[in-house]
Formats: structure tokens, C-alpha cells, sequence
């Protein structure tokens, strides 16, 4: 009866939600829609040129209400870093106090300039007014609990490099050093769920000048004239809070840029002044209003907009039911927010006649590798070229396929380029293997690979790429791209496309290793049960979609083979100009010895990774249908397993004619010992590249098609090839039986990877085409820009 009783009046207490909820949410929308058409109406005045600020003096303006005991402790730092420029002037900003903190100021700081305002026109208000009484272009806002570093303002005041610059933010710690780091300076801002997501990151790594979403309020400068075009901070989100972000968006809008500044410092006593005057309860429901608020006067793209408003009403109403949650609203704030609606539309008016950008543009340009895009890249690349390569597994040692593509590939762009690995790993003792290869490398970025966030049910993303989703990847991604100055990324692998950008000037290239949607496709038969065949058949749906709507954000697509190629052509054939065949699937020939005489007799050589389903199958195909039928015509012939995390014996047939070696440090030993190789595989997608290391040692190959697609398609032309039981096992003989036959595969094989599928060459031309993409793309984003700067020139006229 409790819990039914319980039900009951969560349902009572819903009601008011239930019913106005989407009332109000109804009402903003259609506000804000008939507001938008009739501004259609209305003539946009061309936007001024930015002019940079004079960075020579600063003035710190600092707004207090009632905070004299926090003047007394914090306000003589401030003044003892004015100290070195006479031209710095501290602007206190009284917001009608009644604690005697104006008589204070002035009786102890005669330097200090003094405002004192009537009545309380909260932190906006008084910031706005400090900022029109001062002097200097360069003002910094200060909240009145923060304790500054004496050298804070020099790297401020030097990042107002440019006339783009709007603002720079300080790097933020709290008085108490064992308190955890909340607000750090460096924002970062995104659209989810209909809203605005903020927050703080901490990232040591970033020591210099780093794009941010906005400046705090209270910890950073900005350009006085530029704040004044803006109109300062919007009062409609009176009385405190999101105003910082608020500004700092609308100044991306306006087309201008916002800095974190790592080496200018201040300490913050969190909520000093809010906190202490104002319930939590309070806090939260300015805080969900303001959020709403920043939608619907910053929001002009209504993709965005239209979702908000259901998103709007059904958080309310689920908040109302379950209770508040930080990440939604409530019916307190939504109707704060309704009543402040009229101010919302003057504002939203105005933002659209200030904004030079869309909301999406907004959104990218503080992310470092947009940032870098869009303002670090217009002059022709310099050479050597900085290549960041990006892969979703440890590369060294290289115990998979995939993985000897990379390594190879990046031990020679190494020597070609000025070369940036970022490597994403599951535990840290996977990152010292790379020690060699990182010495040869302009840098280094290991990443233990965070968990998915959350479960998505329903979600339309393929599971292998929902794996590699998360912020924390998203960012150092951004950050590796801004930090070493990154002129083409390099992604690995179909689930690494989802960071595909798209840039105007930086190449996006991804290596196909597979085929996703196809290697789907192929393991369909051999799937039991038809609720594994479903799940199999809606995830190839899915990466379908995602894999084909990925590509067409690339600028090349490299995939291992001709066959390849043509897949993707099928599909996409729009793509037909983007595709490189030729440029990744090889290896180093010359690191393999050529060894012909010597091998052990009556032995078949089968490698893979483990971890790798198509290996398993094979394995399991081969163990069963093939090796018995090799043993009645060889008996003493004998099957050796090599690759990292094999099945365990008892997995496998009860035989003496199987001997598990397991991973090996080096490949080529066995490769060099053994008498057939052979590549059961069937299914996946790609190119084997045990096959190209086979056909480099000289040990010959039997192989289903399947396996050697991309490299051989006739059998006995480079290897044998057999799709049936019976078939394989009577090429495997055949091998044994026949040694000048074996010779002459073997020698075919290796003189096709010499010619074709050599590392060294094919890297020559792999670095030629990224100078080619870089050449292409910054040639068209230059071209672009033409028109737009010719009607500039001309409304200027």
C-alpha cells in the first residue's frame, strides 16, 4: 500500500507539470518563431572590423556587495600586482552594500578607484558599469574572493595578440588546495539534449595560449570595446550566473576568439560571496532558468532550437515525477524563464544582428583542432609536414594484422614527416612497448581508453564505434591537433571515422583496414540461433549507414586492396575520387629473409591474432574439417599455431599433430622454419597481411579466397587457393608432395610484394598524396574566402 500511495501522489504532485509544462514550452516556441520571421523583415547593418585592443595597461574592475571581509583579505594582492605600470588602475564596483565596504576602500586604498552604485545591480549590472568607467582597453573582471598571482597580468594582457581576440581567461585554483578542482579556466562548452553543457577541464598538458568557450566572469580580461559592442553582460540572467558563458558564446558569434591563459593565476574562494547569501535551492533555480534563457536568445539555428522545447517540456515533467537532477529543468525555472521571455527576444534580436557565424561554427571554434583549423592554417604548409597519427590499439609489439600495417608504416612516415602518434590503449603497462618507435617520433600521446559513458539503447551507432565514443578521447584528439600544430590527421581503423572533422584547411584520412558493414555481412552464415543472426542483421544495418555517412566527411579513403575499392564504390560511388588503393596494405620486404631451402618438412604454419573472430573460425575450420583430411595422405605431418592469446588446447582436436607456440617476439622465425602456410580464413574483410609476410619469406601459401582477396585470385598463380575442406587439404599435400611447384609460388610471391606491396615505397607516395591533400584543400578554403572578402570590401566602400 506504501508504494502504490507513493505512486499516487508523485502523480498528484506531477499534475501542474504534466499540464504546463508543454503549455509554456509551446508559448516560447511560438514566441520565439513569430520573432524570428519578422526579423526576416528587417535589415542587417554590416558588421564594424575588429580592431585589436591596446594590451599596454590593464584596468581590473572588481563588483562587491557586502564582501568587505573579502576586500580586506584579497584586495591588496590586486594592488600589488598593479604595482610595475603606473597606466594599471583597480576599479572597485560597490553594488550598494550596507557593510560599510565602500567607506573601507576608501579609507584603505587610496589607489583603488571607487563606484559606488545606489542600489544592487547584481554581477552583470556591476560589472558592465565598471567596464564603462574605465580607462584602459584591456579590462580584467575579477570577483571579489580571488587572490592573484603578482605576475597574473603580463600573459593576459600579451594575449590580446590580434584583433580577433575578445577575451583571455586566467587558470583558476581554489585557496584550499585539497579541494577539488571544479572550475579550472579552461572551458569548454557543447549542445546535447536540446541544451547547453559547460564545464571545466583540467588538462596539465596545455601550458600555453588554449582556445576556450568563454572567460569567467570573475577570472579574466577582455577587450573593452569589443564588451561594449556586445552590450556587456545581458541582464535578462540577473542576478548571477552563465552571463560569462553567455558573452563568451555570443562573442564566437560575432566571429571573435576566447583564450585560457595557463600562466596567468588566480585562486578563487568557490561561491565566496553566492554562496554564502543565497540557499542552494535558489542557486540551482537561477541556474536552470539562465540555461534556458541561453537558449532561446543565443540559438538561432532551429535544428537545434525545436528539439529544445521538447526536451524542455518532458525534463520538466520528468523532474516533477522524479525529483530535480542537475541536467534538467524544472517547472520553477521554466516559468522564470517564460516571464522573462520579452527580454529574451530583444536579446535574441540583437544577437542575430551581431552574429557573423552560425551556432554550429560557434560550437567548433573553441575546440583546439577547429580553432586550429579555421585560424592557424592559411599559409601554404611548411614542410615537413606535422601528420598526427591516430589509432584505437596499441601498434608495437605488433601482434595483429592491422597492427604491422601501422608499424610499418609509421617507423618509415617517420623519417618523411615530422610525425605525432596518438595511441589508445586498455592498460599502462601497453604503452613502454612503444618506447623505440615514440623515440623516433615528433611526440608521443598514450591514452588509456576511458569506458563508454553510458548505455544507448537503440542506439544507431554500431557497437565497435560506440567503444571508442567519449569525451576525454574527443578532447586530447582537439588538443593533440592545436599543440603540435597538426597539418593532416591520420586516422586508423572504420571506428576512429567518427573523428573525422570537417575542416576547411586539414586533410582527414582514414585507413579502411577492413570494411565494416562487409565483414558483417560475410559472418552472417556462420552465425546459430536467430536471435544472434537479428542482432548480426541490425548491426550491419547500422554500420552501414554510419560507415557510408562517415566516408563522406574524409578527404582519402586508403583501403588495402582494388577489391576493397570496389566495394565502397558500389555503395558510394561519389567517393569514386577520394579512394587510394596502394598507399598502406605492405610491408617490409627487405627486413625478411628470402628462405627457400631448410624448412622443416611436412609443416603447416598457421598465424593470427586471437582476439581476431575471422582467426578463431578459421582455426576451428581447419582443426576439424581440413587437418584430418591432410593426415591420411601425410601422417606425420603437423600443424604449428602461432599468435598472441590462442584458444586453449583443450579447445582444439585431441591430436599430437597440433603444437600451440603461442605468441612469439618475432614473426619471421616461423616464417623462415616452416613448410606451407596456410589462411583459412572465412570471413572478414581487408587484406591478410600475414599473407604479405608469408610471400616475403618465401614460404609458400595455401589460402581460401576469401583470405588472400586483394592479392592473388587465380590459384597457383602467387599461392594455392581452395574454399572446400577436400580442396585445401589436397593443395596442402600437393605443396608437400611437390617441392619445385612450392618454389615457384614462393618466388612469384615475393618478387609480387618486392614490386607492389613494398612499405618504403608505398610510404614515399603515401606522404606525396597528404602534401597533395593539404595543397587541395588549402587552395579551395582560399578560394572560398574570395567572394566573402570582395563583398566585405565592397559594404565597406
Amino acid at each position: 500500500m506504501k508504494k502504490l500511495a507513493d505512486i499516487v501522489w508523485r502523480i498528484v504532485r506531477a499534475l501542474p507539470a504534466l499540464v504546463l509544462a508543454p503549455l509554456l514550452s509551446a508559448l516560447a516556441l511560438v514566441a520565439l518563431a513569430a520573432a524570428d520571421l519578422a526579423g526576416r523583415f528587417r535589415r542587417r547593418p554590416p558588421l564594424g572590423p575588429a580592431r585589436a585592443a591596446d594590451n599596454g595597461a590593464a584596468s581590473i574592475v572588481i563588483p562587491n556587495w557586502n564582501g568587505r571581509d573579502l576586500l580586506e583579505k584579497y584586495l591588496p594582492s590586486v594592488v600589488e600586482a598593479t604595482k610595475n605600470n603606473p597606466a594599471h588602475e583597480v576599479i572597485v564596483v560597490d553594488n550598494g552594500s550596507t557593510d560599510g565596504s565602500a567607506d573601507y576602500v576608501r579609507r584603505n586604498f587610496p589607489t583603488v578607484r571607487l563606484l559606488a552604485l545606489e542600489r544592487n545591480l547584481g554581477f552583470g549590472g556591476g560589472c558592465n558599469a565598471g567596464v564603462a568607467a574605465a580607462r584602459n582597453g584591456v579590462v580584467v573582471l575579477l570577483n571579489s574572493d580571488m587572490r592573484v598571482e603578482p605576475d597574473f597580468l603580463a600573459p593576459l594582457l600579451a594575449g590580446f595578440s590580434d584583433e580577433r581576440v575578445f577575451s583571455v581567461s586566467c587558470q583558476i585554483f581554489f585557496s584550499d588546495p585539497n579541494k577539488r578542482r571544479e572550475e579550472t579556466g579552461l572551458t569548454l562548452g557543447w549542445w546535447e539534449n536540446g541544451g547547453l553543457r559547460v564545464s571545466h577541464r583540467l588538462d596539465e598538458a596545455i601550458t600555453e595560449r588554449y582556445p576556450c568557450l568563454y572567460g569567467g566572469g570573475g577570472s579574466c580580461a577582455v577587450d573593452r570595446a569589443k564588451f561594449l559592442e556586445l552590450g556587456g553582460f545581458d541582464e535578462v540572467l540577473a542576478p548571477f550566473y552563465l552571463e560569462d558563458a553567455d558573452l563568451g558564446y555570443r562573442a564566437w558569434k560575432r566571429g571573435w576568439t576566447v583564450f585560457y591563459e595557463p600562466r596567468s593565476v588566480v585562486y578563487h574562494e568557490h561561491r565566496g560571496t553566492i554562496g554564502k547569501r543565497f540557499r542552494e535551492e535558489e542557486i540551482q533555480a537561477v541556474l536552470k532558468k539562465n540555461f534556458l534563457l541561453f537558449a532561446w536568445k543565443n540559438i538561432h539555428e532551429w535544428r537545434r532550437l525545436a528539439p529544445h522545447f521538447f526536451f524542455t517540456a518532458a525534463g520538466v515533467m520528468v523532474s516533477s515525477f522524479f525529483g530535480d537532477s542537475p541536467e534538467r529543468p524544472n517547472l520553477r525555472g521554466l516559468w522564470r524563464a517564460v516571464k522573462q521571455l520579452p527580454g529574451a527576444i530583444r536579446s535574441r534580436a540583437r544577437g542575430r544582428r551581431q552574429a557573423a557565424i552560425d551556432d554550429t561554427e560557434a560550437f567548433r571554434r573553441p575546440l583546439g583542432g577547429y580553432f586550429r583549423d579555421r585560424f592557424q592554417t592559411a599559409e601554404p604548409a611548411r614542410e615537413p609536414l606535422n601528420v598526427l597519427f591516430f589509432s584505437p590499439y596499441p601498434i608495437c609489439p605488433p601482434t595483429h594484422g592491422g597492427g604491422v600495417f601501422m608499424y610499418q608504416t609509421t617507423r618509415e612516415l617517420a623519417r618523411l614527416c615530422r610525425l605525432h602518434l596518438l595511441v589508445l590503449i586498455d592498460h599502462a603497462w601497453e604503452g613502454p612497448p612503444h618506447s623505440e618507435l615514440a623515440a623516433e617520433c615528433a611526440s608521443a600521446e598514450f591514452l588509456i581508453r576511458p569506458a563508454h559513458q553510458r548505455r544507448e539503447m537503440g542506439a544507431l551507432a554500431p557497437h565497435s564505434v560506440r567503444e571508442f565514443r567519449h569525451a576525454d578521447i574527443e578532447w586530447i584528439f582537439h588538443r593533440e591537433i592545436y599543440l603540435r600544430r597538426i597539418d593532416v590527421v591520420q586516422l586508423e581503423y572504420t571506428a576512429l571515422g567518427q573523428y573525422a572533422c570537417e575542416f576547411e584547411r586539414i586533410p582527414c584520412v582514414l585507413f579502411e583496414h577492413d570494411i565494416y558493414f562487409q565483414s558483417i555481412a560475410r559472418g552472417l552464415p556462420f552465425l546459430r540461433g536467430a536471435t544472434a543472426r537479428w542482432k548480426a542483421r541490425y548491426e550491419y544495418l547500422r554500420a552501414l549507414r554510419y560507415e557510408l555517412k562517415m566516408l563522406g566527411r574524409l578527404d582519402r579513403i586508403q583501403v588495402c586492396s582494388d577489391a576493397n575499392a570496389r566495394t565502397l564504390l558500389e555503395f558510394a560511388p561519389e567517393l569514386k575520387d577520394r579512394i587510394d588503393d596502394g598507399l598502406r596494405a605492405g610491408i617490409d620486404t627487405a627486413s625478411y629473409e628470402f628462405r627457400l631451402e631448410g624448412r622443416e618438412p611436412d609443416t603447416m604454419l598457421f598465424v593470427g591474432s586471437f582476439r581476431h573472430v575471422p582467426n578463431q573460425e578459421g582455426l576451428k575450420w581447419f582443426t576439424e574439417r581440413v587437418l584430418p583430411l591432410v593426415l591420411e595422405r601425410r601422417p606425420r605431418a603437423r600443424l604449428v599455431v602461432v599468435g598472441s592469446e590462442p584458444p586453449p588446447r583443450h579447445a582444439l582436436p585431441h591430436t599430437e599433430a597440433i603444437e600451440l607456440r603461442g605468441f612469439v617476439e618475432d614473426v619471421r622465425e616461423p616464417l623462415g622454419r616452416y613448410a606451407v602456410f596456410v589462411c583459412p580464413i572465412l570471413r572478414g574483410s581487408g587484406m591478410r597481411v600475414k599473407l604479405l609476410e608469408a610471400f616475403a619469406a618465401g614460404i609458400p601459401v595455401v589460402s581460401t579466397r576469401l583470405g588472400a582477396e586483394g592479392l592473388a585470385e587465380e590459384d597457383g598463380t602467387l599461392c594455392a587457393l581452395a574454399d572446400d575442406a577436400a580442396g585445401f587439404a589436397g593443395r596442402i599435400v600437393e605443396l608437400l608432395d611437390q617441392p619445385e611447384r612450392a618454389r615457384g609460388l614462393a618466388e612469384r610471391a615475393r618478387a609480387e610484394v618486392e614490386r607492389k606491396k613494398d612499405m618504403r615505397v608505398m610510404t614515399a607516395l603515401l606522404a606525396e598524396s597528404y602534401r597533395g591533400a593539404v595543397k587541395a584543400k588549402r587552395a579551395r578554403a582560399t578560394r572560398a574566402l574570395e567572394p566573402a572578402s570582395q563583398a566585405s570590401t565592397s559594404r565597406a566602400r
